[in-house]
């Protein structure tokens, strides 16, 4: 199946979901619009806001590393890793901007979201921040498992039991797991705590199971306060097409208990290490840009590739994976200095029009523009 036709059939299957979740739910709006002035908020004091989430985090016996680019991220993670050598992930983009699953691959390391998961076996990478896979039809899906998990899948195989024999797979990947990496949808603040949204479950495993838990994400994912956290999850899942969430995470520390006394003590059943790494690696050169900082505001739903023509005519070309279309355009710029794929865009002004921040993309893409040819 063409790319055009499974983009095409995404873009059914979502369009009308959010469009149904907005009239439902209408508080989402001006959720939105609330979360923008926070995001703001950071942005123009970002570095006050990252001491406040150390102090934040350590206060919770978790542990705080700042990286400032992609190379002291991935030396951070070997010091915490070590000899260690099962390693569960979840889908972040960030995790695929530091190349981390590529420079642990002595060791035995799994992506647990289901779409990440079919882009690892098949050796690939992702088309769309939120569904990575959308660029495979049901009978890719069923080539790639009949290939590399079991040959009793095939073309006649239905999506519930591709998805069982995956989950099957994973489990025995949970249980015996050293360490789960994940990324983070909001980090406050306030309390040094990590938000993850998700619908499958995976994130709950790799962040419970091993007994290291290490959180790795930008700088610009921080909000003020743990409500705000919670008002980013709300609205990223509502924009993406999947409201209300199934799971929202929260991780404020490694695990503990007060059963004994009240005294709070750690560890407990859960992990007996938390570390969060933040990453600049160009995003406070972006902040003190007043046109490439509102790409700072972007929260990851991937709303805007479904209004893109450029997106729909040439995928994955359009951006570097994991940061393709319009939201991509931005990032390639800001985390890895390539401007080149900018000249694709059309400038229709689709992804102004749904951006649940209001972000001027084709503003940002037309400096982008510049920078290319200059």
């Amino acid at each position: 199946m063409s790319w055009t036709v499974n983009v095409s059939n995404a873009i059914k299957n979502n369009a009308p979901k959010v469009h149904k979740i907005l009239e439902e739910h209408p508080y989402i709006i001006e959720a939105a619009r609330d979360l923008r002035n926070k995001k703001l908020e950071v942005i123009n004091n970002i570095e006050m806001y990252i001491n406040l989430v150390k102090k934040n985090v350590e206060a919770s016996n978790g542990n705080f590393h700042f990286a400032r680019n992609k190379e002291e991220a991935l030396s951070i993670i070997d010091n915490i890793i070590k000899d260690k050598n099962r390693i569960v992930l979840s889908k972040s983009n960030v995790l695929y901007e530091i190349s981390l699953r590529e420079h642990l691959h002595n060791k035995d390391v799994w992506e647990t979201d289901l779409g990440e998961y079919l882009v690892q076996i098949g050796n690939d990478m992702p088309s769309h921040l939120v569904a990575p896979a959308i660029h495979l039809s049901k009978d890719d899906v069923a080539g790639l498992l009949n290939k590399n998990l079991s040959d009793g899948i095939n073309n006649n195989t239905s999506i519930e039991d591709m998805v069982k024999y995956v989950r099957d797979f994973l489990m025995e990947k949970y249980v015996n797991a050293d360490v789960g990496i994940t990324g983070a949808n909001a980090i406050a603040a306030d309390t040094g705590s990590v938000i993850l949204v998700e619908n499958e479950g995976n994130i709950r495993m790799d962040t419970v199971m091993p007994r290291i838990h290490i959180a790795v994400t930008g700088i610009d994912k921080i909000v003020p306060r743990l409500s705000d956290a919670f008002e980013e999850a709300m609205v990223q899942a509502a924009y993406a097409g999947f409201y209300p969430p199934t799971y929202i995470n929260v991780t404020s520390g490694p695990s503990s208990t007060g059963d004994i006394e009240l005294k709070k003590v750690t560890p407990a059943t859960g992990p007996a290490e938390f570390h969060l790494i933040l990453i600049d690696n160009g995003r406070l050169e972006a902040s003190r840009d007043e046109t490439m900082k509102e790409s700072l505001l972007c929260i990851r739903c991937g709303r805007c590739y479904f209004s893109c023509p450029a997106y729909r005519l040439y995928g994955r070309k359009f951006g570097n994976p994991p940061y393709t279309g319009p939201t991509g355009i931005m990032w390639s710029a800001i985390t890895m200095q390539d401007y080149s794929k900018s000249q694709l865009c059309m400038h229709s002004g689709g992804c102004r029009e749904v951006c649940p921040m209001n972000i001027d993309i084709p503003k940002i893409i037309e400096k982008i523009k510049f920078l290319d040819i200059n």
